[in-house]
């Protein structure tokens, strides 16, 4: 369950978006939209909602928080931030990179022998499939690194601890998105016009075409 002040934090700076018509990346309409790049500007919002991640592990032991490239390597940062400040122990703030890989993602920069045999937290920005963080917990198994768990800004999937083979999932805010297929939208039945600035709207004269 989200906690009212956080939802109003991605409220307030637009990054949830209610009542309109929009086209998510899997080509299905819907009327909400979690919209990640209006809450990385905002450095004292990221800053607020890193501290709680921060807050769910400060028991953990962790030594080092890991996120795929790009959007995680700010989570990273004030996510170990925190970390640090509260446990008074250094905590190493690292990504992985996308690769053509059979993990779709590479340690490089030397950060493999920074991770390894440490106490990981591994964090993402909004939870869709968990594909991208699923991959992200497997290539650490490869390398040794033991994964204490996964902390995300939003979980939009209604993704668990148990899709991702990680001991514990923590979520700063849970949305369900109610999706339709294009043919069975209500809206563009209603005629609703589809928002052109946020998702994939701009390329709905393609839809098929949509990932």
């Amino acid at each position: 369950m989200s906690d009212p002040q956080e939802l109003r934090l991605f409220e307030e700076c637009g990054a949830l978006v209610r009542g309109s018509h929009l086209v998510y990346t899997s080509g299905r309409h819907g009327s909400e939209y979690v919209n990640k790049d209006a809450l990385y500007p905002r450095t004292e919002v990221i800053s607020a909602l890193c501290a709680k991640m921060a807050d769910a592990f400060v028991r953990d032991g962790v030594e080092a928080v890991f996120a795929p490239a790009l959007g995680g390597i700010v989570l990273t940062q004030w996510t170990a931030h925190h970390l640090q400040a509260k446990t008074g122990k250094p905590v190493l703030a690292l990504f992985a990179e996308k690769a053509e890989t059979p993990e779709g993602f590479v340690v490089k920069r030397g950060y493999d022998a920074l991770l390894r045999g440490k106490r990981t937290l591994v964090v993402e920005d909004i939870l869709t499939t968990g594909g991208s963080i699923k991959k992200i917990v497997q290539l650490s198994a490869k390398m040794d690194i033991p994964v204490v768990g996964v902390a995300a800004l939003c979980n939009r999937g209604g993704i668990s601890a148990a899709d991702l083979g990680v001991p514990r999932l923590v979520s700063i805010v849970e949305v369900s998105l109610q999706s339709w297929e294009a043919a069975d939208c209500p809206l563009c039945k209603q005629g609703v016009p589809v928002n052109t600035k946020l998702g994939k709207g701009g390329s709905t004269q393609a839809p098929s075409a949509i990932r």
